[in-house]
């Protein structure tokens, strides 16, 4: 997805980009062309000659990697075809498909990665956040902390009518950070519970799509929370730093040895500190997921 293809709006074009540093928050609720308008902001002021990072911040409906991680690159046009290994691109995992019951590691996140985009270079960073806002799900409390953690210079605010504004009021009232309103995208369609699940399922597919089996001893390797480890349950393969290798399936699993085996693009340990598990299920065949129950 590149400026060129993508249906843009004059009031787009409009923008005045040129002064444009720091931190630019992209918020609204979902299939309101929120994620195409961030990628036209980052295009644009990659074609300004700045070094721009780009972060998809969105669990479930991600663009550039593996749904249950959030992703930042200074690459998002190489992460369409490509989603395992690529350079400058660094991820965080979640650990489920909605910031619902995952809010602290989703501001964790968000920290992590602009802190690690400022500290590789960007002079600008793109955050495409997710589209919950609904406040009876935690979603203006979510924007908010992120508000406070990443002092944004720029709010991109996207509202069809008036959703946005238990948001934007207070945060115009206070000057923290200059707000821009931008109209939803004509070209922006509702996407039911089926295509969303079909989304997912593409995404992992794309990860897992050199993926072979790895045998591990998981005594010799941090776990977190706990080794629970059951059949086709998703983890992550995470570095000293925190950040994601690589997503792994659970295959099988012996307690009594200690061993589990994955489904990974990893072709061996080197480098991985520590194995997170996530609360998904993940199906190695089709790539559908469900929540783990019980």
């Amino acid at each position: 997805m590149t400026a060129n293809s993508i249906q843009v709006s004059p009031d787009w074009r409009a923008l005045d980009l040129d002064n444009l540093t720091g931190i630019l928050l992209v918020i609204g609720a979902s299939d309101t062309g929120k994620s195409t308008f961030a990628r036209y902001l980052y295009d644009r002021l990659r074609d300004l000659g700045r070094r721009v990072a780009f972060i998809d911040g969105d669990p479930g409906q991600s663009t550039l990697g593996p749904p249950t991680t959030l992703t930042m690159t200074f690459k998002p046009e190489a992460l369409d075809q490509w989603s395992y290994g690529l350079p400058q691109t660094w991820r965080y995992f979640i650990g489920s498909t909605t910031p619902q019951g995952h809010m602290l590691s989703v501001l964790v996140g968000a920290v992590r990665l602009t802190q690690a985009a400022q500290q590789n270079g960007a002079q600008v960073v793109v955050y495409d956040t997710s589209g919950l806002i609904d406040p009876t799900r935690g979603g203006l409390a979510l924007k908010n902390a992120k508000l406070d953690l990443l002092r944004p210079s720029t709010v991109y605010a996207i509202q069809r009518e008036s959703e946005l504004v238990p948001f934007l009021l207070p945060l115009r009232r206070s000057g923290r950070a200059q707000v821009v309103e931008i109209r939803p995208s004509q070209a922006a369609a509702p996407r039911d519970v089926d295509v969303r699940r079909e989304h997912r399922a593409r995404q992992f597919a794309n990860h897992f799509s050199v993926a072979e089996p790895l045998e591990l001893e998981w005594s010799r390797i941090a776990v977190y929370p706990s080794p629970d480890f059951r059949v086709r349950r998703l983890v992550a393969l995470e570095d000293f730093l925190g950040f994601t290798l690589g997503l792994g399936i659970v295959l099988s699993a012996n307690r009594s040895e200690q061993h589990v085996r994955l489904l990974t693009p990893l072709r061996s340990l080197a480098g991985v500190a520590a194995i997170r598990l996530s609360d998904v299920l993940v199906n190695p065949d089709n790539f559908q997921d469900e929540r783990v129950t019980g």
